[in-house]
């Protein structure tokens, strides 16, 4: 049986995500993705370090975007108990933070050793996401507009009054018409699916209802801890960008057929999840500096108790760098 944790590793590991966002906030539309990235990467592991707990990289960020990443593999924390696994984003939306627009957060979750799913080397997977009173109607095998209908019921609500989040790609031309099709609004983002995969699964935060499109498997993995917590479901499918991908998946034994759940995702209920906005965007504020030093905004979850928690940090950098070599 995996080891359970004893105590709320989310209240900890949010000081973790608060030195990345402060980190990379001061590359800010500056148009460099790779240097806001590896400030992200690099106040992360040093803060990490500082945890009480003997932590494993299994979800890392890097290899589709060529950008500096914890590797998956990468041993973190004090060494002490208790065993953990952790996926890890420095920033989700690298672009956005380079260009200076909305919804750039760093990103963190935990769960006991050996319960998050390792997609292997199936880097993008199919995606959809509901809150909790959508959670048992959804099915990726139905047709997308047959889900929207059926997450339209379960709500109580004409199929007009949703709001579905997308990436917007070439390769989301046959589910935009769809949804508009469908009679529901669509909302079309560039980047950072991981805040709109927690937007569509938390009722209390109504601007998005459906989350769907091709994307990340970090991410989906990353973000399946904090839908968890909020009693929502991601359905995923491992997507391979090409010939050589699925053969390799294939090989090492995955289904490319096979619908994963969100306990397919995160086995158990004894995940972590932590985030902190970077820019300011529909899910958190990002980062503001003043004389005083910097002010952050986040969120921690935990799975097992279902308690969501916004920390509103004031940071006095001027302390904060006599003792820790960050460059805040």
């Amino acid at each position: 049986m995996p080891e359970r944790p004893d105590r709320n590793l989310a209240v900890e590991i949010v000081r973790v995500t608060e030195a990345a966002a402060m980190s990379a906030a001061r590359w800010q539309g500056r148009g460099d993705k790779e240097s806001g990235d590896q400030a992200a990467v690099d106040a992360m592991r040093q803060v990490l370090d500082t945890v009480t707990m003997d932590g494993t990289i299994v979800i890392g960020e890097g290899e589709k975007d060529r950008a500096p990443m914890l590797f998956n593999g990468e041993r973190v924390g004090s060494g002490e108990s208790p065993q953990v696994d952790l996926a890890v984003d420095p920033v989700d939306g690298t672009r956005l933070l380079a260009e200076g627009r909305p919804g750039s957060l760093a990103v963190l979750a935990a769960a006991p050793a050996g319960t998050l799913f390792d997609p292997g080397p199936c880097v993008y997977m199919e995606k959809l996401v509901v809150g909790r009173e959508a959670a048992d109607v959804v099915d990726l095998d139905r047709p997308l507009t047959e889900n929207l209908d059926a997450v339209a019921r379960a709500l109580g609500r004409d199929v007009r009054d949703l709001t579905v989040v997308m990436l917007d790609r070439d390769r989301h031309e046959e589910a935009k018409a769809a949804v508009r099709r469908s009679g529901a609004r669509l909302s079309l983002i560039t980047d950072g699916d991981v805040a709109a995969a927690v937007l569509a699964a938390w009722d209390q935060r109504p601007q998005v209802d459906v989350l769907y499109g091709i994307g990340g498997t970090p991410e989906g993995v990353t973000a399946a801890c904090a839908v968890k917590a909020l009693d929502g479901q991601i359905l995923g499918r491992l997507w391979a960008r090409d010939d050589a991908e699925s053969a390799r998946a294939r090989e090492a034994g995955y289904d490319l057929s096979a619908q994963l759940t969100v306990d397919d995702l995160v086995r158990g209920d004894e995940s972590f999840f932590a985030c902190t906005g970077i820019t300011p965007g529909q899910l958190l504020r990002g980062v503001t500096f003043d004389g005083g030093g910097a002010v952050t905004d986040s969120l921690v979850m935990r799975a097992r108790s279902g308690t969501v928690r916004s920390i509103r940090a004031r940071h006095r950098l001027s302390k904060l760098r006599e003792y820790a070599s960050i460059a805040y």
